[in-house]
């Protein structure tokens, strides 16, 4: 067989995963409304967010110190600040403890080259407080950071074939040494066609944006470009509900959506860089209030998105792994045949 028929049926063999990958249609679901436009500068590239119900906390990336934004829910405008002296490398995303810290994730590494990355810690009161952090295998870029109840931050990879990886720390957090992670999971994510984002095409549908754990612990949501997806955690417990099926919530074609929290009330807020409107999508949680008697979920109006159920479908990862089995299936099949010959 000539090596470029080799080639088109290797090729063929890809194509026929990505076929599988995009190919899947997306749930009908109405518009998340519109709530207030961060108009801020040092805002304009929002990667973190945040809210306790009577303030939104937001972060940027970039900046030459450590710095939080208090911001009023009804017009997003920024009441106060909070800050640090340390200077961050690339700060990506935002948690909100249950006593009122605002967790840093200084986890963004475009060019893999990063030996360590950090979580800045800054207290309702005042002050600051930094912690390093490595991994055990390699340089990631993250920009999702999962708080647990505990207390226990959970960084979540971008990786763009959609297996991102699930760190921890191995040990306590200490401000004083670079404590090592450990990869305790991963989540595989479909692509999809819903329109948003920097990247054409599927790709940004699969790159883990940032992430939100619910005030009570037992909701968790982790967002791409294009889509929100949540699971449920009974017990508060961020690992097992990550192994769970998530709900798919397509959300508005934003041209960088990176941002993502959940409200008090079960309602999910999204926003991006590019100084656009925040937006809400009320009964984010599956609230029978807003899914099945048209009643607004607290916090929220009743014409808002509804969680959509997940189609399906096959995973980025099982597509792309399906597609290399063949290839390799093809080039052995065709040596055998030379060996023949």
């Amino acid at each position: 067989m000539r090596p470029d028929r080799v080639g088109g049926l290797t090729g063929a063999a890809l194509l026929a995963a990505c076929a599988v990958l995009t190919g899947m249609p997306a749930h009908a679901q109405s518009a998340p409304v519109e709530l207030c436009t961060v108009e801020d500068g040092e805002l304009s590239e929002l990667s973190g967010l945040a809210s306790d119900g009577a303030n939104w906390y937001a972060v940027g990336d970039g900046g030459s110190s450590v710095q939080a934004f208090v911001l009023d829910p009804a017009s997003c405008e920024v009441r106060s600040q909070r800050t640090g002296s340390n200077n961050p490398y690339d700060v990506e995303d935002l948690a909100l403890a249950p006593d009122g810290s605002l967790w840093l994730a200084d986890t963004g590494d475009n060019r893999h080259n990063r030996k360590n990355v950090a979580l800045h810690v800054l207290p309702a009161g005042g002050g600051a407080a930094m912690y390093r952090l490595s991994y055990p295998d390699s340089p990631h870029d993250a920009e999702a950071l999962l708080l647990d109840r505990a207390g226990v931050p959970h960084i979540v990879t971008k990786e763009p074939l959609g297996w991102a990886g699930i760190y921890r720390p191995a040990r306590p957090l200490d401000p004083n040494e670079t404590v090592p992670m450990e990869r305790v999971g991963s989540v595989s994510l479909r692509a999809t066609k819903t329109p948003g984002g920097p990247l054409d095409g599927s790709m940004g549908s699969v790159l883990v944006t940032g992430g939100s754990v619910s005030q009570d612990g037992t909701l968790v949501a982790l967002r791409t470009y294009t889509e929100a997806y949540v699971y449920r955690s009974p017990n508060g417990d961020v690992l097992e509900a990550l192994k769970g099926e998530p709900v798919r919530i397509p959300l508005p074609d934003e041209e960088q959506g990176e941002a993502i929290a959940w409200e008090p009330g079960g309602s999910l807020l999204s926003g991006s860089e590019g100084n656009e409107p925040i937006r809400r999508v009320s009964g984010a949680d599956g609230s029978p209030s807003a899914e099945t008697t048209g009643q607004p979920a607290p916090g929220g109006d009743a014409d808002q998105a509804q969680p959509a159920t997940e189609e399906d479908g096959t995973s980025t990862g099982r597509a792309l792994l399906f597609a290399g089995v063949i290839a390799a299936l093809l080039v052995y099949f065709i040596g055998w045949r030379r060996r023949k010959a």
